[in-house]
């Protein structure tokens, strides 16, 4: 990947491993990284101050649980995410598709609405949208912007998982239209595939095809044993 005002530099390499740097408007992230959750807007027991001190490098936030506390209006009118958790770092925000499959029992997937959500505070109805999820991100002011895409769990269902690749595929190409053209921020497309190598090739192929600024690996760690 490589845009003005973000780009990502590999600088070592051995066998699998390898060292880079992602470099951004408010800073680089040295990779491998650690990537401490503030998912509602603060990283749990540690103040931001200390969180630098520590080291750190990016902060990952969450679209879904900001939106609904303390409200995408209300970061807004702070002057965005950074201003209203004080920090200077980077900030990456989820979309909110873990959440359609850790809310699974509060969620209906609609191809072309979206997620339907209850929400898990006081179960009043919203809908997230690819566009939508995409717009309340613009608003965090974040650097590095996720796709909607569906998370499945773990399943041994080929065809279910073949067909949640196609619906996340269809969102991230409205995700990616809604994007439009940001110079400071980047946008990643999320590979999907369960535990299917080959459907893990052809989400990835797709995504490459719209050209994302960055790819990430969704649906690890959803139950599959370490050889899976």
């Amino acid at each position: 990947m490589s845009k003005e005002n973000f780009s990502f530099n590999l600088l070592n390499e051995d066998n699998f491993s390898r060292l880079g740097q992602i470099s951004t408007h408010r800073g680089n992230i040295d990779t491998p990284v650690f990537m401490p959750v503030g998912t509602q807007g603060t990283i749990k027991s540690a103040f931001i101050e200390d969180v630098v001190l520590a080291g750190v490098q990016i902060i990952l936030s969450n679209t879904y649980h900001l939106m609904i506390r303390p409200g995408t209006e209300i970061i807004k009118r702070a002057g965005g995410i950074h201003e209203f958790m004080n920090c200077n770092l980077p900030i990456l925000t989820d979309s909110g598709g873990f959440q359609i499959m850790s809310l699974s029992k509060l969620v209906k997937i609609d191809k072309i609405k979206g997620a339907i959500f209850n929400s898990h505070l006081d179960g009043k109805k919203f809908t997230l949208s690819p566009e939508e999820s995409i717009r309340i991100q613009k608003d965090l002011n974040s650097d590095i912007v996720m796709v909607l895409d569906e998370c499945p769990k773990l399943s041994i269902n080929k065809n279910k998982i073949s067909q949640s690749l196609k619906l996340s595929h269809n969102w991230a190409e409205r995700s990616k239209n809604e994007f439009g053209n940001n110079p400071k921020k980047a946008l990643f497309g999320i590979v999907q595939g369960g535990i299917y190598k080959d459907l893990r090739l052809e989400s990835l192929d797709g995504l490459v095809k719209l050209d994302f600024d960055g790819y990430a690996l969704g649906g690890l760690a959803v139950g599959e044993t370490q050889k899976q």
